[in-house]
């Protein structure tokens, strides 16, 4: 068994090549303090998806947690939804983000167990009788004409009344705007103990590989899939996360 400590990011002190980035056991070691880090807020978006999945939770449905890497949104539903019989389907194909989800399902006892974890691709899941549907920076890392299809399935596999939840890095048309944004998220990841040379390492190695739309390309695409709404309901600098309801 492989040492499944979270350590300190220090991935990208050395060259990087551009579309160099894996979902690998040396990502999955220091993902968590990746993630804190590198998302600001994500803390509060965690907490947050919680709560809103235990407001529109419905009986006899699931929760699907697609591109859930260590589980973090899926912790958080079954803490909110603690006491109800519920199913959280947590799917990624990365299989050491997997095999650490399922070390920590133990920290859970029983109620661990109602989390299912899949190690597939989640183009390929199947999606049905769901309530909630999380993708939490996940989506970006797909090809962009593989997004509709994905948001449609998701639709089609969704209960009445259900929630979809989607964060993601994002892009503004104005390119001051952009610039900006980009420029103070910078300055957020060497507040956090970043150095230069490793911001400028991890954004090259992510070209290619994560590839962010604007909030508009989101909201077209959700509302095209027949959503009945859309509302972004976090932002900080070019990060957001949005709701949608069936």
């Amino acid at each position: 068994m492989s040492n499944t400590l979270q350590r300190k990011d220090r991935l990208f002190t050395e060259h990087r090549l551009p579309g160099d980035f894996v979902f690998d056991e040396k990502v999955a070691n220091v993902f968590e303090d990746m993630l804190n880090r590198s998302i600001p807020g994500y803390s509060t978006i965690i907490a947050m998806i919680g709560v809103l999945a235990e407001r529109y939770y419905q009986e006899n449905t699931v929760v699907y947690d697609l591109g859930c890497s260590l589980g973090g949104a899926s912790f958080s539903v079954l803490q909110h939804l603690k006491g109800k019989p519920c199913t959280i389907v947590a799917i990624d194909n990365s299989a050491a983000m997997m095999e650490r989800l399922e070390l920590k399902k133990q920290q859970f006892g029983d109620a661990g167990e109602q989390i299912l974890c899949q190690c597939e691709s989640i183009q390929e899941s199947v999606i049905r009788d769901a309530s909630v549907v999380i993708l939490n920076f996940t989506l970006q890392f797909l090809a962009i004409e593989e997004r509709e299809a994905l948001i449609d399935k998701i639709y089609e596999g969704m209960a009445p009344g259900g929630v979809l939840i989607v964060s993601e890095k994002i892009i503004f048309a104005d390119e001051h705007l952009n610039e900006l944004l980009i420029d103070s998220y910078h300055q957020f990841k060497e507040n956090m103990g970043y150095s230069k040379l490793e911001i400028s390492q991890k954004r090259t190695a992510l070209e290619n590989v994560l590839i962010p739309e604007t909030l508009e390309d989101h909201k077209k695409r959700i509302l095209g899939a027949n959503f009945g709404s859309f509302e972004v309901w976090f932002q900080c600098f070019n990060f957001a996360s949005m709701i949608a309801f069936k």
